[in-house]
């Protein structure tokens, strides 16, 4: 005698196998386990990485924050103060000014090294793609390789009194303009931009080059042929198709000349009185010549967010495809 359940005719999962296995059913699970094991797999490669991010960076970061909420020398007990360190930040005149500083070599560090590479590159986009290509790059990524603190004393070799400046000043019959360019009030910074420019002109070249060599030769031959001139080709070619390589200068050089310090420890020292210090350099000054640790680590946070606020609006407004 046939059950009733027997009298059921297998679907097209049973059918394959006895007993009514579905072998889809089966693989899944497996290939789950697989998915989950490989991830973990994967974290464990990245672990290293991520230990050491956090304690030489996260850790270090998040005792800053906490330091700039005490009032500490760095070796006896730490009183508690709040943000009355964040307040003296914003309401001392040295700091503001200090900060200032920091605002006015974005001109010489950033925006000048961007518009000259973009001049520069557009002149060497042809000779970079012959024999003297590699020539040429490697003269003008030279300011990078060579370090800042060597960068910083042959500048102050070149801008003294005596130095080459004012010496081809005095040959040209100019000597009522020669000074000493890093030593007077007035110039101090301007020269300390100018040796900020030199040394991000390269980086900024090379980057603007390369993305150069990436646009469509027939975007040019289109403009050529809709009879655009070099200016014209310029601003609407080249100048949109290297947006995101605008944007790495910019963000590379806007870091550059908040964080700077080398260049102005060398050279200036932050003189004349507070007329180039910077802020790397102030924090340097109060957390271990004057032991403010907490005023220090209060201006270095300010400082943080300050790099924030001018490079996050720089990659939103940079980021999108090439045309």
């Amino acid at each position: 005698m046939t059950s009733a359940l027997g009298s059921v005719p297998a679907g097209p999962g049973t059918a394959s196998r006895p007993g009514g296995v579905d072998p889809a059913r089966s693989v899944r699970p497996r290939r789950n386990r697989r998915g989950r094991t490989a991830r973990w797999i994967g974290w464990l490669w990245v672990l290293p990485a991520l230990l050491m991010y956090g304690f030489f960076v996260l850790r270090p970061l998040t005792l800053t924050v906490q330091y700039s909420l005490y009032r500490w020398n760095g070796i006896g007990p730490a009183r508690w103060v709040g943000f009355d360190n964040y307040l003296t930040v914003f309401t001392d005149r040295d700091l503001l000014k200090i900060i200032t500083n920091a605002f006015v070599l974005i001109i010489f560090f950033s925006f000048i090294p961007v518009a000259l590479g973009l001049l520069v590159a557009s002149l060497v986009r042809r000779i970079t793609t012959g024999p003297g290509g590699t020539l040429v790059r490697t003269v003008l990524f030279l300011p990078q390789v060579i370090p800042l603190v060597a960068a910083g004393i042959a500048w102050s070799w070149v801008l003294s009194s005596n130095g080459l400046v004012n010496q081809l000043l005095r040959a040209v019959g100019l000597d009522r303009v020669t000074r000493p360019w890093l030593g007077e009030f007035s110039t101090a910074l301007p020269a300390v931009g100018v040796i900020g420019t030199w040394i991000m002109l390269g980086l900024c070249t090379i980057l603007l080059v390369t993305g150069m060599s990436k646009i469509d030769p027939s975007l040019y031959e289109a403009a050529r042929m809709d009879g655009a001139g070099p200016i014209r080709e310029f601003f609407a070619v080249t100048l949109p198709s290297l947006r995101q390589e605008i944007g790495v200068c910019l963000t590379v050089t806007v870091i550059a000349a908040l964080a700077s310090f080398d260049i102005v420890y060398i050279s200036t020292s932050g003189g004349p009185g507070i007329q180039t210090t910077v802020p790397g350099l102030e924090i340097y000054r109060l957390a271990f010549s004057q032991r403010q640790v907490g005023l220090a680590s209060a201006l270095g946070v300010v400082l943080m967010l300050l790099v924030l606020v001018c490079v996050l609006p720089i990659q939103r407004l940079t980021r999108g495809e090439k045309p």
